[in-house]
């Protein structure tokens, strides 16, 4: 496909900045005329369309960059949404975190019209989104991953080709669970040691001394220790993804009890104010536990 005409949905930080790359790399980009990120996009020369189904109807790529899979759905199938307007040959790419039975499902119903669909969750943040430099974890038919893959080059600096249709969103919910878990594990340790009386900051220069080093560590002690809130990914928006791994899991047929430790902590924090805030924030909510 030689550079095609792209449909984006879902300006928001990780979106908005995807948006800008592809068309600083001289892509023609249609947009739903609905954000301050949108209107950015059409003074930069995009189109702006009023309904997913005019949005379908430009494009021979459509990406997604939404926060469910019921807004996903809600696209696709709703009055006036992207089954309706796709013709045969485009391609689907949802960017986001989705649960893979609606995944799969969406793609079936878009092959009986002929069109594709790739899932293509993403790693790291949107400051490397605007710079091309993204981690994609794509999956979906050979044909259709070959199709729009120097599109993805153009977003990614990593793109993986993990097979069927689905294998991308379940394996960004597995890293998900371990990354989640592994911050809100770490936020506790650090919480434990401030009522016990230990200090955070020596806490931190011995297990970052040994095998439990790792990003996760730094982020959780730049809060927990510093101030400093700075992973870039909301207590909120790591509740969803738990539940949504929680939902793979169970249609697989089976339990995961420490993903479920995970989601119970980030659902009490959710509950108690927190759903804005980054997820080693979540220390504070430990520590009210000890008063």
């Amino acid at each position: 496909m030689t550079q095609p005409t792209i449909g984006f949905i879902g300006l928001g930080l990780m979106g908005g900045n995807m948006v800008e790359c592809l068309q600083n790399n001289g892509f023609e980009l249609t947009v739903m005329n609905s954000s301050k990120k949108a209107a950015e996009a059409i003074a930069r020369g995009a189109t702006g369309v009023d309904s997913a189904k005019a949005l379908a109807e430009a494009s021979d790529i459509v990406m997604l960059c939404v926060t469910t899979s019921e807004v996903v759905e809600g696209l696709v199938y709703g009055d006036d949404g992207l089954l309706a307007g796709m013709k045969e040959g485009t391609v689907l790419i949802d960017f986001g975190t989705s649960i893979p039975a609606s995944t799969i499902k969406i793609g079936a119903d878009l092959a009986a019209k002929g069109v594709g669909m790739i899932d293509a969750p993403l790693g790291r943040t949107p400051a490397h989104a605007k710079d091309g430099l993204l981690n994609i974890m794509a999956s979906g038919e050979q044909a259709t991953f070959d199709k729009v893959k120097p599109v993805l080059d153009v977003l990614g600096e990593n793109v993986f080709n993990l097979g069927a249709l689905g294998a991308g969103h379940t394996t960004k919910l597995i890293n998900n669970f371990m990354g989640m878990t592994t911050a809100v594990a770490m936020s506790q340790a650090f919480a434990v040691a401030e009522l016990a009386g230990v200090d955070r900051q020596q806490l931190f220069d011995i297990m970052s001394a040994g095998p439990s080093n790792s990003p996760f560590m730094q982020f959780c002690k730049n809060y927990a220790v510093d101030g400093d809130s700075n992973l870039g990914f909301s207590i909120a928006n790591a509740n969803k993804d738990l539940s949504y791994f929680l939902e793979m899991v169970e249609n697989l047929g089976t339990r995961a009890q420490i993903a479920e430790g995970t989601s119970s902590n980030l659902q009490a924090a959710l509950e108690s104010g927190m759903g804005d805030g980054n997820v080693p924030e979540i220390y504070d909510y430990f520590l009210k536990l000890g008063k």
